[in-house]
């Protein structure tokens, strides 16, 4: 039998911001236009916390089968470190999407059905990131994915469900986040640069190098400050995310001083304690507008 604590470690914990960060911005949005629905934001919360934790038990899935995961260094893999049958592991990733799906569905019905478009392409990215014959995961476009659905994807689209059209600054807001949720990533395949490349997973990573993944990844928590100042003219109180700056100044110095192995997992937790504070500051800033 799998232990609770195994399937929670499983699920990958420390993503979850990336889940729920975009949620909240994107009612933040819809807030500050007057058009906040609490039951299409949870809805949107289900969704997106469903497709994280899908998405990290279908890579360990993926992963597992491969033995890719049988040297790591990073949190535990279910599969690889055979605490959990791959079948048990495919079920639950399956049973998350499923979940995604559902919550998607009623969505889609009370808002527009081309909802449903969204839903599967997330779903797809998900299982085709590690999973199918040719993983995109495996071919530097990892990033590219995260960015697009839980940045641009979940931002625009829990606005959009709410508010009931899209807004250029739903758009705006979700590069900020976009590029924070690609910032875990990052630091995730920079920990792993050594085993992929011995196991053949070409991540961006992998392609870029060390050095310039430690500057890729130090812009990508640096730019969404920027991004926040920009919006001011229109949203002031968006200048309320660089109260979260401080919290960039110790995983961006870890990640520039050659941080690996086990201390990069220290700044996984910090990135996303990071992009938690950042999100929620910009919320607030998004929702009250004077």
């Amino acid at each position: 039998m799998t232990a609770a604590r195994d399937w929670v470690a499983g699920a990958r914990p420390r993503t979850l911001p990336a889940a729920v960060v975009p949620v909240a911005v994107g009612s933040g949005v819809a807030a500050g236009y007057g058009d906040f629905v609490p039951w299409r934001a949870a809805l949107a919360l289900v969704v997106a916390l469903a497709l994280q934790v899908g998405v990290n038990y279908a890579n360990d899935y993926s992963d597992g089968i491969r033995g890719t995961d049988e040297q790591r260094v990073g949190p535990v893999r279910l599969v690889g470190s055979k605490l959990a049958t791959p079948r048990q592991v495919v079920s639950a990733a399956l049973g998350c999407f499923l979940l995604a799906g559902l919550a998607g569905l009623v969505l889609a019905a009370v808002v527009s059905w081309w909802l449903l478009l969204l839903g599967a392409a997330a779903i797809g990215a998900a299982w085709f990131y590690t999973g199918g014959s040719r993983p995109y995961g495996y071919r530097a476009l990892g990033e590219v994915s995260v960015f697009a659905f839980f940045g641009v994807g979940a931002v625009a689209g829990t606005a959009y469900v709410q508010m009931g059209r899209l807004s250029w600054l739903g758009a705006a807001a979700a590069v900020p986040v976009g590029l924070l949720a690609c910032a875990l990533l990052i630091v995730n395949n920079l920990r792993d640069i050594p085993t992929d490349e011995a196991t053949g997973k070409r991540t961006l990573a992998v392609v870029l190098g060390d050095r310039r993944t430690r500057a890729l990844y130090s812009a990508c928590v640096l730019v969404p400050f920027a991004v926040a100042a920009a919006m001011a003219p229109v949203a002031p109180l968006a200048l309320l995310a660089l109260a979260a700056l401080p919290l960039a100044v110790i995983p961006v110095r870890q990640v520039l001083a050659a941080a690996s192995g086990r201390g990069l997992i220290a700044v996984l937790g910090e990135t996303g304690r990071l992009q938690l504070a950042f999100g929620l500051l910009l919320t607030a800033g998004l929702a009250v507008r004077p």
